[in-house]
């Protein structure tokens, strides 16, 4: 009874009916056609997105100018930056140990290197100071490329880097008189003053008054000039030499931490931002050791 009772049972089907049944022909459940339907929904699916992220693209594509930004925050204030500029915003050296401040050479000397009067006047033009350097475009008819004024190295006076005079090769480093150089920040359509030139301004910051010593700026004043603004951005002024400000510490108090901040001064900033500190500011600390 108990054989005639298993013998009633229905088989299970083997495992191997599920990938290809050959009593109903189908493949993993499926008949081909049903296959074939859901491969066709599939297919239209994700071909209607891509079609929609191309379309998405292509509008947004059409709103970007290449040129410039089509929205952009109005900064009231530029930032400010060093070079060189060492880790967490330190310049510390020793005089006697030329490989301390080696490295401060080298990477001025790459910085300073686009700057050459030779590269310079290959590139750039001699612009008419004291003047902001328009060169708009005509309706839909671009000024493009943009000609960009010289900058040149030997501008930087004693901090350039160019001479035979050790303090002048070294950029003061070498005799404890280090060169450091500002930048201001690059904003297209900046105007950065009205009827003066913004200049940097460095002094000491906390309780450091007496150890910061006589600073020289270069060029004369440690102004930008007007003929440098407004920057139109890097693709449509392709040769922009970015003006620099070189600050001198002159007779600095060795052996001891220096903490310096520098601002830009100028007619349009009215108030520094307490947030930011790099806005229009940069605080940086300097030591210079020598053995006694």
């Amino acid at each position: 009874m108990a054989k005639e009772d298993d013998e009633r049972k229905p088989k299970s089907a083997p495992w191997t009916e599920f990938f290809w049944n050959p009593r109903t022909h189908e493949v993993m459940g499926r008949t081909a056609s049903s296959w074939g339907l859901i491969i066709l929904f599939y297919l239209v699916f994700y071909t209607f997105l891509a079609g929609m992220f191309v379309l998405t693209m292509y509008v947004m594509l059409c709103t970007i100018d290449e040129y410039k930004p089509t929205y952009q925050d109005r900064l009231a204030i530029p930032g400010l930056m060093i070079r060189p500029k060492g880790e967490l915003m330190e310049i510390i050296y020793n005089i006697e140990d030329t490989e301390s401040w080696d490295k401060y050479i080298q990477k001025l000397d790459n910085f300073l290197a686009p700057y050459n009067d030779s590269v310079q006047a290959q590139k750039n033009d001699v612009c008419t100071p004291d003047s902001f350097f328009y060169q708009e475009d005509s309706g839909e008819v671009r000024n493009n490329p943009k000609r960009s004024c010289q900058f040149n190295r030997t501008m930087l006076g004693s901090c350039s880097g160019l001479g035979s005079e050790s303090d002048v090769r070294t950029y003061g480093y070498g005799t404890g008189q280090p060169c450091i150089f500002i930048k201001l920040n690059r904003v297209i359509g900046m105007l950065p003053g009205k009827g003066q030139a913004p200049y940097v301004s460095c002094g000491p910051k906390n309780q450091d008054t007496d150890k910061i010593g006589e600073l020289e700026y270069f060029p004369t004043n440690g102004s930008y000039n007007f003929m440098y603004y407004p920057f139109y951005g890097i693709r449509a002024q392709v040769n922009y030499s970015q003006p620099l400000v070189a600050v001198k510490f002159t007779n600095i108090t060795y052996n001891t931490d220096v903490n310096v901040e520098c601002k830009i001064i100028s007619d349009t900033i009215t108030e520094y931002s307490e947030r930011d500190k790099f806005a229009g500011r940069v605080s940086f600390r300097l030591r210079i050791n020598k053995n006694i």
